[in-house]
């Protein structure tokens, strides 16, 4: 089942919202302190990175994914991670909300941390690869098509099982899916992959060619 942060693509959320010009980057006061307590949680205090935080949003429950906004989502995301990594029970954060609000509760003990055993082997999350890449540009390639794994994945399901051609090779970067709960880097090249929206959404589609950039692991010649 593919999560509902996984909703690009999908019908029946209506057209994109454009930013207007003169948009502050935070609508308001809390969104701002939320962006600075994500940002210190995930790699400081939970010992998290930026993957993990993506798994994180990826398995908010729909409530806490749609009703509480963006940086809600945020900070939703950067409880579980301190949840992950032991540094809060859960429960916790509720439990003080309602204790600081005057109700008597009995607040969880605090666990023992378990934050990960992990150092990145270089900067960001570019990586050198040894050995050629698997296809080149004009390659025509098929995405897999088995279901979505229990853990991460940045195969979108629309175009999960689809037909498209390599546009263009990008250079090896470390592979989300393991990367987000600590199996390794696992780096791997990205293919930037057009497909046609009558592909993707049948002949009814208007008429363009979408592009994905979509790691190595995903595709398979379609020869």
């Amino acid at each position: 089942m593919d999560p509902l942060a996984d909703m690009g693509g999908s019908p029946g959320w209506g057209p994109a919202q454009v930013p207007t010009p003169d948009e502050p980057p935070f609508g308001e006061p809390w969104e701002g302190r939320s962006f600075a307590m994500t940002v210190l949680t995930m790699g400081r205090i939970s010992g998290r990175n930026l993957d993990a935080f993506r798994y994180a949003l990826e398995r908010l429950d729909p409530v806490s994914y749609l009703a509480d906004g963006y940086y809600g989502r945020w900070l939703n995301a950067a409880e579980l991670m301190l949840q992950d990594s032991s540094i809060l029970a859960p429960g916790a954060v509720d439990a003080r909300a309602r204790a600081l609000a005057g109700e008597d509760v009995d607040e969880p003990a605090f666990p023992e941390p378990a934050k990960p055993d992990y150092a990145p082997t270089g900067p960001g999350s570019l990586r050198e690869i040894d050995g050629p890449p698997a296809f080149a540009a004009g390659d025509a390639v098929r995405t897999t098509s088995t279901p979505r794994p229990q853990g991460p994945s940045k195969l979108p399901g629309y175009v999960r099982g689809r037909r498209g051609t390599i546009t263009a090779v990008r250079p090896g970067h470390l592979l989300p899916d393991t990367h987000a709960v600590f199996q390794g880097e696992n780096p791997q090249y990205v293919y930037t992959v057009g497909f046609a929206s009558t592909e993707l959404w049948g002949d009814d589609a208007e008429p363009f060619t979408l592009h994905v950039d979509l790691f190595e692991s995903y595709l398979e010649s379609d020869r």
